[in-house]
């Protein structure tokens, strides 16, 4: 088997430019380094500290059961399984950051896409792509939930609809993903906690998210969110509260096709602004929040 390549963004004088694949691989298990091992366990350990407390019940249950330890990077072959019993999710290997339609369909047929290499030492606390740590530790916990594993596939088919509608739906449905998948926080009976996988698997915006006075905090609003500007390139200025994943699984049971076509009509919010029929938990100071344009 040859060794699968590790397709990164390139860095240009504008900034990262995102580099696409589409090959599915094995995951080659066997080559990965000590090093690669121990910054593994490093950023394990690190997260699982910094996530009692802060993340869900669910997540921190669902990872747990998956066997996932920080004695070395999981084999896919291990979790599959697991997996597969549960909600009949599986996990795939891909080389990198998969173009839009790709990537849905994967969703769409029940295929998570996890980057097979890990990222280096010098990168722990940021990274301008997803490697096997967010991949596996921030994502896939949550696909041994039923509701939440319903809700990714029933995306992933949104996203091929989206995607033969046109670049605008795709925006909106970006937008929804951002906010929920990425950057989604929920409520439990003894306060916010976390469930996004862009969150889980960073150690600062794990506590900024709960724990800064600087963003917004809003109650989820599907076409609220799907208007919704965000940053790419820092902490989020604002993060929509759930009430429970079922949440989620009912706002993608309606046609999204008279949605897009009313969102069209309309303007799209800033990050962080607050609108005047928000359910707001927490209106932001705003502190610190990056100058420039939203995406």
């Amino acid at each position: 088997m040859n060794q699968p390549k590790r397709v990164e963004h390139q860095m240009t004088d504008k900034g990262y430019v995102p580099v696409y694949t589409t090959d599915v691989v094995d995951q080659p298990w066997d080559s990965y380094t000590p090093e690669d091992h121990a910054v593994w366990a490093t950023l394990f350990e690190r997260q699982r500290q910094i996530l009692v407390g802060r993340a869900s019940d669910e997540f921190l249950h669902q990872q747990q059961a998956m066997g996932m330890t920080p004695d070395q990077i999981p084999r896919f072959t291990d979790l599959n399984p697991v997996l597969k019993q549960a909600t009949g999710w599986e996990l795939i290997g891909v080389e990198g950051l998969l173009p839009e339609l790709t990537f849905f369909e994967h969703l769409a047929n029940r295929r998570f896409p996890v980057t097979w290499w890990i990222r280096k030492r010098e990168q722990l606390d940021y990274l301008a792509e997803p490697d096997l740590f967010h991949d596996l530790f921030g994502h896939v916990p949550l696909l041994m939930n039923p509701v939440f594993a319903d809700y990714m596939a029933a995306y992933g088919r949104g996203g091929v609809k989206a995607h033969a509608i046109g670049p605008e739906a795709l925006v909106n449905l970006t937008r929804l993903y951002w906010y929920t998948v990425e950057f989604g926080l929920i409520r439990q009976p003894d306060g916010l906690r976390i469930y996004g996988s862009g969150i889980v698997s960073s150690k600062g915006e794990s506590i900024h998210c709960l724990e800064s006075a600087s963003p917004n905090r809003i109650g989820f609003d599907l076409e609220r969110i799907m208007r919704t500007r965000y940053r790419i390139d820092s902490f989020q200025k604002t993060y929509f509260v759930i009430d429970s994943y079922e949440q989620l699984m009912d706002a993608t049971l309606p046609d999204f096709t008279p949605i897009y076509e009313r969102l069209a009509a309309q303007e799209s919010f800033p990050a962080g602004s607050v609108q005047g029929t928000d359910t707001v938990f927490q209106r932001g100071t705003g502190e610190g929040w990056p100058e420039g344009a939203d995406a």
